[in-house]
């Protein structure tokens, strides 16, 4: 594993708030392989480092993952100065976890959340291209025109996006259904892109996050990933295919 900030590893290991844990730091209470470091910053391995806190050997933390199907109006971000429910608020467990990518606060559907920081970062990098599918209400009547542009790529301020999978569920004359899915994650990339094609999105709800499905888990509800999930995520993150 490569060196992680010392504030960040004592935290995960359930020692303090991270802020709290770089007043540990510089009050001299913390060794790293029985030296004492008191100025910040300080890197360690904590897969091979021995850390201990007056005195005490710090556990490795250990590695929780969880699917949560969001509701409407709760926001994916640790902290939030307008009081907002956050995401991690729906998950109870000891661990400090936090959302794996993020869906905007009037998004509903599944996100992973975890403290898994190197599975997270692999995830959520464009190279990887873990698929996300949305379902989406959109206002007035799809046209094959529209969805033949969703499918090629749409331009937008970051550039053109790649190609996306797309199908009408319903079709209707004041209100439309369609599914979408992309392999990218810039900022609220499926509205904007619908916006573009002029198709007002009036819900949107991820439904799929690779293989893994919203199927069962009701809203605000939460479920701790498989074994077998946890391998596949993994797999993709070393770089495996993620399109089958």
């Amino acid at each position: 594993m490569a060196e992680q900030r010392l504030q960040k590893v004592l935290a995960a290991a359930g020692i303090d708030s991270r802020r709290n844990c770089e007043e540990l730091i510089v009050s001299g209470v913390v060794r790293v392989n029985r030296k004492v470091v008191d100025e910040l910053p300080a890197f360690v391995d904590p897969d091979t480092d021995v850390i201990t806190v007056h005195g005490k050997r710090i556990g490795a933390a250990r590695k929780v993952y969880f699917l949560l199907n969001k509701p409407k109006g709760v926001i994916c971000t640790n902290s939030d100065p307008q009081g907002r429910k956050k995401a991690i608020d729906l998950i109870r467990t000891p661990e400090r976890i936090f959302c794996v990518g993020r869906l905007d606060v009037d998004t509903t559907g599944i996100i992973l959340l975890s403290n898994d920081s190197e599975l997270a970062n692999k995830l959520t990098h464009p190279r990887y291209g873990l698929a996300k599918t949305y379902v989406v209400e959109v206002k007035g009547q799809i046209t094959g025109e529209q969805i033949e542009k969703l499918k090629k790529g749409i331009w937008l301020a970051e550039g053109k996006t790649g190609r996306a999978s797309a199908k009408i569920l319903k079709r209707g004359h004041k209100e439309s259904l369609i599914e979408v899915t992309i392999r990218q994650g810039l900022n609220r990339q499926v509205r904007r892109m619908l916006a573009k094609v002029g198709l007002p999105v009036k819900s949107l709800k991820r439904t799929r996050i690779g293989k893994l499905t919203s199927r069962g888990l009701g809203a605000g509800k939460f479920r701790t990933l498989t074994g077998g999930e946890i391998t596949y995520l993994e797999k993709i993150a070393a770089g495996q295919p993620a399109r089958k």
